[in-house]
């Protein structure tokens, strides 16, 4: 069997960190057993869909290297939903109802104050033709549910939960298709997955009572289901389900500094037993993904975590990933000894700075200015062809007798303007002779 998933966002709005995460399961697994990721558009709606949030949609994706293999559109298949549906209306598996939403919320009321479940009563199955008739005379269109097979229970082992079971009698029969003709996720949801020989589905675990009412059109529709995974879904910090999660998309975290290696990194592990790791490439985690490595209980997506992440990978990150993003002169050695003191790439600019000059000296202590004008002096004269900075250091503590943070702090301060930051070793052949001895000589 080929491995087929699918994401399949609907372009009513911008994806959130929950959206991402669905995809990134999606796109893992389909990696991990040399399979097929497909983007599915879900803009059945056509007034709240946009063209502009499909545009973002791809290009939130690809930010994060999550690169479908192919893209389907449902706005182009309606005439195969239409066929489909009329062979489940023939089959007596969709069926008109004319209740309006006011008359179907009293119900509910009713039912909710009697201490019953709100099921739906399947009123519209007892209609006659004249009674459908004498309705659509007063101008009511019908709306159409799907009607569940009581005769056994829904059941399916869930790839996360495990073995899952539903009493399809304490189910409403699902509405799939509106009064004005516009279709709902569910059933059109089945009949792409059928035709495009998907074999998972992995989404959160919200749409749980979703899955046991849609393995029952496959099985109307003469088709065998994926498997399914739900995962349980993110909370926040705080330790509850947090509206902010519902905010934080791709702009959010490219504005503050994200590297997607370190979303990426930290969605792909949220939820499992496996510990998140600063992975600045993709491919352990591909290696490593398992649904069944989830648990159930509730991921917590904690943004001070996934801040001490990127940190770590921005030190990982070669010269050659970053090179576009760097100040202009600045080469690999440069970024090798700048790049240990930065949380986010952008922090390289204020690093470069400190080597290009000028510097804001801070005032050295009255004991340390002689010391300074004679490592101006040491300076001028040392061998700058290898290792300046230990060939200073190592002249200056013989003269001076000084060692530790006696010796290194005054010329870090001379020389930086601050009092920690990258390796000396490192960044003084940056910083050159001649900056150098302008530097200490200043101070």
């Amino acid at each position: 069997m080929t491995v087929i998933t699918r994401f399949a966002p609907s372009p009513t709005g911008r994806l959130h960190v929950g959206n991402l995460r669905t995809a990134l399961h999606n796109w893992l697994f389909a990696r991990a057993n040399g399979g097929r990721f497909l983007l599915r558009i879900d803009d059945t709606d056509r007034e709240r869909s946009e063209e502009r949030f499909v545009d973002a949609i791809r290009a939130d994706l690809a930010w994060l290297g999550l690169v479908p293999d192919g893209e389907v559109r449902q706005s182009e298949r309606f005439d195969r939903y239409e066929a489909r549906f009329a062979q489940l209306v023939d089959a007596g598996r969709v069926y008109p109802a004319y209740e309006t939403p006011e008359e179907l919320e009293l119900r509910r009321k009713v039912l909710l104050g009697r201490g019953l479940p709100p099921v739906y009563d399947r009123a519209a199955l007892k209609l006659g033709e004249a009674e459908r008739a004498a309705l659509e005379a007063q101008g009511r269109r019908p709306h159409w549910r799907f009607r569940l097979d009581e005769s056994a229970a829904i059941e399916w082992k869930d790839l996360v939960r495990g073995p899952q079971r539903f009493d399809p009698a304490a189910l409403s029969d699902p509405v799939v298709r509106r009064a004005d003709g516009s279709w709902l996720y569910l059933l059109p949801s089945v009949i792409d997955d059928i035709d495009l020989e998907v074999s998972h589905v992995a989404r959160g675990e919200d749409h749980v009572s979703n899955t046991a009412v849609q393995l029952q059109m496959f099985a109307a529709l003469g088709a065998e289901p994926p498997a399914f995974a739900h995962a349980a879904l993110l909370t926040g910090s705080e330790g509850k389900l947090s509206k902010r999660l519902g905010s934080l998309g791709v702009d959010h975290f490219r504005e503050t500094g994200i590297e997607p290696q370190a979303l990426v990194a930290l969605l792909a592990r949220l939820g499992t037993s496996d510990p998140v790791e600063p992975f600045a490439t993709v491919e352990p985690l591909i290696q490593g993904f398992d649904f069944a490595r989830f648990g159930r209980a509730p991921a917590r997506f904690d943004e001070a975590e996934l801040t001490a992440l990127n940190a770590r990978i921005v030190h990982q990150l070669p010269y050659a990933r970053v090179a576009a993003r760097l100040p202009g002169g600045m080469d690999a050695a440069a970024w090798e000894a700048i790049r240990p003191n930065l949380e986010r790439v952008a922090q390289v600019g204020d690093w470069w700075s400190v080597v290009e000059g000028p510097v804001d000296a801070l005032a050295p202590d009255p004991e340390d200015r002689a010391f300074l004008t004679r490592a101006a002096e040491l300076a001028a004269g040392i061998d700058w062809s290898s290792d300046p900075w230990h060939a200073l250091t190592a002249a200056l503590k013989d003269e001076t007798g000084r060692k530790g943070r006696a010796l290194f702090l005054p010329l870090r301060r001379a020389l930086t303007g601050r009092e920690h930051g990258p390796d000396m070793a490192a960044l003084l052949p940056l910083i050159g002779r001649e900056r150098t001895v302008e530097r200490l000589t200043a101070s």
